[in-house]
């Protein structure tokens, strides 16, 4: 699918606030409301806008600790990888699980409470996994910058 300007426009606003209604990007973009309608219904129904959603405030959640996490596999082959993608789904703790390439397996992204929390987590549910061999654990300090928008 070949996005115009307009296209862009309109994912741009979307980005920054999923809010927005019809009527608004139709007066930021200076175009009326029965196209405005046309467009985002064509981005959804083709995939590129997939779901909209409200983005929260850790800490005021509670969440104060973000870790990131090397993983190794004890052996690289499907069978393997299919059990920790599998085991990873129904961790909460995971907000992102990638499978990488270089020195390790994946990378995993995990938002907990505190150090005891992610103790525990390591400890009971990451580090018993039978296709874990290795863990290398990053602890951030302090967040610079955190977004979901793609640059379009």
């Amino acid at each position: 699918m070949i996005l115009d300007e307009t296209d862009k426009k309109i994912l741009r606003l979307l980005q920054e606030d999923a809010h927005l209604t019809l009527k608004d990007i139709a007066n930021q973009i200076n175009l009326s409301l029965t196209p405005v309608h046309d467009r985002v219904k064509r981005l959804e129904k083709e995939g590129i806008i997939e779901k909209y959603v409200s983005i929260l405030n850790k800490k005021k959640l509670g969440k104060n600790l973000t870790v990131y996490c090397q993983v190794t596999l004890v052996k690289q082959n499907y069978d393997i990888s299919e059990g920790f993608n599998l085991a990873i789904l129904n961790m909460p703790e995971v907000v992102e699980c990638n499978f990488v390439s270089g020195n390790f397996d994946y990378m995993l992204k995990i938002v907990l409470p505190d150090m005891e929390s992610y103790h525990y987590f390591h400890q009971k549910k990451l580090s018993v996994l039978p296709e874990v061999s290795l863990i290398n654990s990053f602890f951030i300090i302090s967040e610079v910058k955190s977004t979901t928008v793609l640059p379009i």
